[in-house]
Order: structure tokens, then C-alpha cells, then sequence
């Protein structure tokens, strides 16, 4: 173990003891005052986290995974986003083009191995931009899915050695749409068309008023994250 992540791992063991009950923004304040290299990851299928983090750390760096296979309208909130809020976005990109993928693995691989499509498309190209960076936040929120009911506030990401934090972890549903509602928020096209979950195009669908919010993740499969948090 290097000293560097040594002292990593001791700041998220510390983070998630004395933050467990804490604020999004005190969380936020936290990752800023202990002098970590920040990085947000943003989906753009809200933009909560990425406005919250830009009022704690204005021109903080926000990562956009473009898989190639994004709605346009998740383009359009990406762009209106970088116009709009004090961050500075990166767009983030696959070593392979979505034709570059066709040709070596074939046409469609999302239908026939979705998580080499995610692992490849999403997962690498995140792991090798947050070489960059000491620590990494995340949108995600317990009340989402069953696979994140205990996802910590503070963690220590064994498989990049990062700091992960997740501010919005205790939030509901109407938590967020307060935040949303109060500032105004730039919010995804989509949110209000039956897809309360965004991911590719290819393998998200509407969801029925009422149901599991990410059901509509790769649908008709028994996958349920893309990789990302695993």
C-alpha cells in the first residue's frame, strides 16, 4: 500500500464515522476542505449533485461518460449544463468508437453481452479519467433500488482506490424534487416522459407510474447496475 493511498483510506474510514449524519453539503465541504482532487461523475439524468457540488466548489470538474448511445435528450441537458452551472465538464469518451465496437465484437453487443457493453462503454473509460483525481462523487441514493439500500456516504473504493462519496445517499424522491424546485434546476426531458431512470438509449424503457424507478434498466434481464458501483 502506498502512502498515498494509505492516507486515502484513513480520510473515508474518518469521513464515514464522523459524516454518516451529515448534510449533502457539509459531505461536499468535507471532500473540499481535506484538500482531495474532486472529480463529480454526472449522468445528467438530474442535475442535483452537480448544482450542489458547484455552490461548495464552483468550477468543479464533472465527468460525463458519452457512451455513444445516449438519448439526445441527455446530450442536450450535458450541453445546457456546461453553458449554465459554474463547472468545468468533461465529456469523456470509449477507446473505441460505437463502429470501432461493431466491427470487433459485433453489432448490438448491448443486447447480447450488456455488461461487457457497459464494462467497456462506461466502466473503463471511467477508471482510466479518475486516475486523475483523489476522490469521486456519485448521485446515487438508497431509496433508488434494493442494491443500494446501504450505500455509504463516505467509502473507500477498493477497486480504484479512491475516496467515493454519496452525498445525496439519504435523500428521497421529494427531497430531490425540493432541490429541484428551489433552485430551478436544469432537469433531463426525459424525467417528465416515463423514464425516472436514464441510462443508454438502447437499454432504457418507460416505466409505469409506480414502479421500481430503475425497472427500466435493461428490462426483460437480470442486470441491475452498469459496473460503475460494483
Amino acid at each position: 500500500m502506498t502512502l498515498a493511498e494509505a492516507r486515502l483510506r484513513e480520510l473515508a474510514t474518518d469521513g464515514a464515522a464522523s459524516l454518516a449524519d451529515a448534510t449533502a453539503e457539509e459531505i461536499m465541504h468535507w471532500a473540499v476542505d481535506s484538500g482531495l482532487r474532486l472529480a463529480v461523475a454526472g449522468s445528467m439524468q438530474d442535475t442535483v449533485l452537480v448544482h450542489l457540488a458547484s455552490t461548495v466548489l464552483p468550477g468543479v470538474e464533472v465527468l460525463f461518460l458519452d457512451t455513444g448511445y445516449h438519448f439526445p435528450e441527455t446530450l442536450q441537458t450535458r450541453d445546457r449544463v456546461a453553458a449554465s452551472y459554474r463547472v468545468h465538464l468533461r465529456t469523456i469518451t470509449p477507446r473505441q468508437t460505437v463502429p470501432e465496437q461493431d466491427e470487433e465484437h459485433g453489432v448490438a453487443l448491448h443486447e447480447r453481452d450488456p455488461d461487457l457493453c457497459c464494462a467497456l462503454r462506461k466502466t473503463q473509460p471511467l477508471d482510466e479519467v479518475l486516475d486523475e483525481y483523489d476522490a469521486w462523487a456519485t448521485g446515487m441514493r438508497r431509496v433508488e433500488s434494493e442494491s443500494r439500500r446501504d450505500t455509504p456516504v463516505v467509502s473507500f473504493d477498493e477497486r480504484r482506490d479512491k475516496i467515493k462519496l454519496a452525498p445525496l445517499a439519504t435523500w428521497t424522491d421529494d427531497d430531490v424534487a425540493a432541490y429541484i424546485e428551489k433552485h430551478q434546476l436544469i432537469s433531463n426531458p426525459l424525467l417528465a416522459q416515463g423514464y425516472p431512470s436514464i441510462g443508454c438509449a438502447p437499454c432504457t424503457r418507460r416505466v409505469a407510474a409506480g414502479a421500481d424507478a430503475r425497472s427500466g434498466r435493461w428490462a426483460g434481464t437480470d442486470k441491475t447496475e452498469c459496473g460503475i458501483h460494483l
